[in-house]
């Protein structure tokens, strides 16, 4: 059974072009191909990243945001309530109306103090500014570490200037070793991101961030064992590029430098929509679709590949209308708004409603006070008012 499914799965006709069979893949002394037993390395390469980032989180990233003055913002905690807890902790974070009554009745409190508690409690759970600057801090380091390999690999490379390159003698095109340790660098490093997603600050795109992911993984992985290495090449320098400026965009707005901040996010922006909407489409969608076309017919590995790509390419749209709307925003008000993907706590705008309401409720009641105790003052004091002095000296009553 497993031996039928690996020959199925292993059929030339999947991965190589019509007329190309693994016969014509065998490597010799001087010629290695890419092997999928390779990728196999990436899983213990991924763990020694995991083991390295939580070495340099702690000695590096952690020391060095107290010395820039990150501070942690000190969150109110939850009175201890062991039925809440309960129920927070074995049902859900976030309950429904229907279940905050069912709790305000069980623990004789009222809804809103339920509703707040939770509130509270989720906020509890919430990374800490210290841990975002963090991670910020150790995807900078790895990406300026990735995008300048990838140049010094490529920078002679001739499929860098001249795009067609990418499939001249396709799929014989032997595999160097600088490319190989490129190629599982990169892969390694998303592999890591996926142990580590479950830790890591979750954000509003976290749905987007597991099938970029996951489609990043399969994307490498296959340009590998299809030996689509040279294209592969040029999706993650591209990728690596605008990736350098976002995290130490995250990095200032931390620290609160807000001027640079906006001047690296509008930096960002610009070298975001550039290389996803323009470069990426051209260098490699259009180069996938037609260029291929000049040395082979369509087959499966063509198919899966470009649709990969084009899933890419929707969640290249999909950030970059968050982009844009930051963009516009920070034209409107001059300032940028926060990170649209970012998780802040709800408790904010809660807080501020609660705040507000509470001021409101003491100036009225305020606003009462002084209004019948100016009533009494001026009844008080009308009798002594109500004599208009006259000219002679005489008083007269009004």
């Amino acid at each position: 059974m497993a031996r039928s499914l690996y020959d199925w799965l292993w059929q030339h006709e999947f991965w190589l072009p019509p007329g190309i069979t693994w016969e014509d893949m065998q490597e010799s002394e001087d010629t290695y191909y890419p092997q999928p037993r390779d990728l196999l390395l990436s899983i213990p390469f991924a763990l020694i990243l995991v083991v390295i980032r939580c070495a340099f989180e702690r000695a590096i990233a952690l020391p060095l945001s107290t010395k820039l003055g990150v501070r942690d913002k000190q969150k109110p905690k939850a009175q201890p309530n062991p039925m809440l807890e309960t129920f927070y902790s074995t049902r859900r974070k976030n309950p429904e109306e229907g279940e905050l009554l069912s709790l305000a009745k069980q623990c004789d409190l009222p809804v809103r103090k339920v509703e707040k508690w939770f509130r509270l409690r989720r906020n509890m759970d919430r990374p800490s500014l210290s841990k975002k600057f963090s991670e910020a801090c150790w995807r900078f380091t790895f990406y300026i570490i990735s995008f300048f390999t990838g140049l010094a690999v490529l920078y002679d490379k001739p499929w860098l200037w001249d795009h067609r390159e990418c499939w001249t003698g396709y799929p014989q095109q032997p595999l160097q070793p600088s490319l190989f340790w490129y190629y599982m660098l990169e892969l390694s490093f998303y592999w890591s991101l996926v142990f580590t997603l479950p830790f890591d600050v979750k954000r509003k795109d976290f749905k987007e961030q597991i099938v970029h992911h996951a489609a990043t993984i399969f994307l490498i992985s296959f340009s590998y064992c299809a030996n689509y290495i040279r294209i592969g090449t040029l999706v993650m320098v591209i990728h690596d590029a605008s990736d350098c400026f976002l995290e130490p965009t995250k990095i200032f707005n931390y620290m609160k430098w807000k001027k640079t901040c906006d001047s690296l996010f509008m930096i960002f922006s610009a070298v975001f929509l550039i290389s996803r909407l323009v470069i990426y489409p051209y260098t490699v969608l259009y180069n996938t679709y037609y260029y291929s076309m000049e040395i082979f017919q369509p087959f499966f590995g063509y198919y899966f590949v470009n649709v990969l790509l084009i899933i890419l390419q929707l969640l290249h749209v999909f950030w970059s209308c968050l982009i844009i709307h930051m963009v516009y925003k920070f034209i409107l008000q001059g300032t940028m708004e926060k990170d649209m993907r970012s998780d802040t706590e709800e408790s904010d705008k809660d807080e501020e409603r609660d705040k507000i309401r509470e001021k409101e409720k003491n100036g009225i009641t305020y606003f009462s006070n002084v209004t019948s105790n100016g009533y009494i003052q001026r009844n008080a004091s009308e009798p002594l008012n109500n004599r208009a002095h006259l000219a002679n000296g005489h008083a007269k009553e009004r």
